[in-house]
């Protein structure tokens, strides 16, 4: 088949993140099984515009919004419109492939953002941005929809989405082994992007709070974006200078080796599709605590047995103070999350999206 993704962004993006990993991940597993695959996304410095890497075509045009109609032209009168299959993936701005190439297009959606366009956008640039994604999904409701947890898969069909019409498709992981650095029993760590929504203040906050009965208590931050100067500001203003540590953008082996040396990650994001980072956390055994209300992390995280989730600010100090001073629950996490996270493959979640867009194909050829 020739399959074509359309997205924004790619990993190497500097505001790329786990809805582009998933993508990539499945991109290079559609080309090892003999597909011919291409990920349409927007230009940044240092990207060549015609790449491939690990059997997959990148073809990166136009820049933050502009990638959007260039993706559209490319799929429908452009080299793209030769494709079996077009994934479009829907990360609150549509490309609109779906209302005018109907029956060989897929919407990816990882998360809705009802709340992130409020948070980023305050007053009526946020609620045009929101009425804007939920009218798509409404207008594409009677194509085939894509998505990595129930709860997005819920959230669809409380937009008018058939359910019949949604397939989850979770994320896989990669079998990385442990790293060997000692662990800190003091030590604290998130891993996202560093964006409004991803609320990285409130782990700031739980460092502050914490560290005066535990000595030593420090919290490192892994990962880059745009928000990041005003979240040196927070922390600046919250004196917390000599608590945080931002690391930035890290490869695989350095991040690794920070979550492997923490104690727990923190991850008080209003809104996941389904928590990449969670797993990647858990594979070096090393549990989440995160809120249950947002999203797909209520089922990356498994409450009591692979982390902790919690309801409100409060309770999210107290979640992890009690795997700061209870030894034998935090032991019982960290075995049972890393064996939780061996549990997903990405071989499996290609696999399963193969055969979704074959049997779709040959749907349309009976049809």
């Amino acid at each position: 088949m020739r399959i074509a993704f359309l997205s924004w962004r790619d990993t190497g993006h500097p505001d790329g993140g786990g809805s582009e990993e998933y993508i990539e991940h499945v991109a290079e597993r559609l080309a090892a099984r003999g597909h011919d695959v291409t990920i349409r996304c927007a230009a940044y410095d240092g990207a060549p515009a015609d790449e491939v890497r690990r059997g997959v075509r990148f073809l990166r045009r136009g820049h933050r919004l502009t990638v959007y109609p260039r993706g559209l032209a490319w799929a429908t009168a452009g080299g793209g419109r030769r494709c079996d299959a077009v994934i479009e993936v829907v990360n609150g701005i549509p490309f609109g492939l779906g209302l005018v190439r109907r029956r060989t297009t897929f919407p990816l959606v990882h998360h809705l953002h009802r709340e992130q366009w409020r948070m980023i956008y305050p007053g009526w640039r946020g609620r045009v941005g929101w009425l804007i994604e939920r009218t798509t999904v409404r207008l594409y409701r009677s194509l085939p929809f894509l998505t990595v947890s129930q709860a997005t898969a819920d959230d669809l069909v409380s937009l008018g989405v058939p359910a019949a019409a949604v397939r989850v498709v979770p994320n896989g992981a990669e079998r990385r082994p442990v790293q060997s650095v000692p662990r800190s029993p003091l030590t604290l760590c998130t891993l996202s992007r560093l964006v409004p929504h991803k609320r990285i203040e409130q782990a700031v906050d739980v460092v502050v709070a914490l560290e005066p009965r535990h000595p030593g208590l420090r919290l490192r931050i892994i990962g880059t974006g745009w928000w990041e100067p005003e979240l040196r500001r927070y922390v600046a203003a919250a004196g917390a200078g000599e608590l945080v540590e931002l690391v930035g953008r890290i490869d695989a082996d350095e991040r690794d080796q920070v979550l492997a040396s923490s104690a727990a990650m923190l991850l008080p994001s209003v809104r996941e599709g389904w928590g990449l980072a969670v797993i990647e956390a858990a594979l070096q055994g090393t549990p989440t605590v995160a809120y249950r209300s947002a999203g797909g992390v209520g089922e990356s995280v498994r409450d009591e047995e692979t982390g902790l989730l919690v309801s409100s600010t409060d309770d999210l100090r107290v979640a992890v103070e009690r795997l700061l001073t209870d030894r034998a629950l935090w032991a019982r996490l960290s075995a049972a999350c890393r064996d939780w996270a061996l549990s997903f493959d990405w071989d499996e979640s290609a696999a399963e999206i193969e055969a979704i867009l074959q049997a779709q194909g040959s749907t349309q050829v009976a049809g």
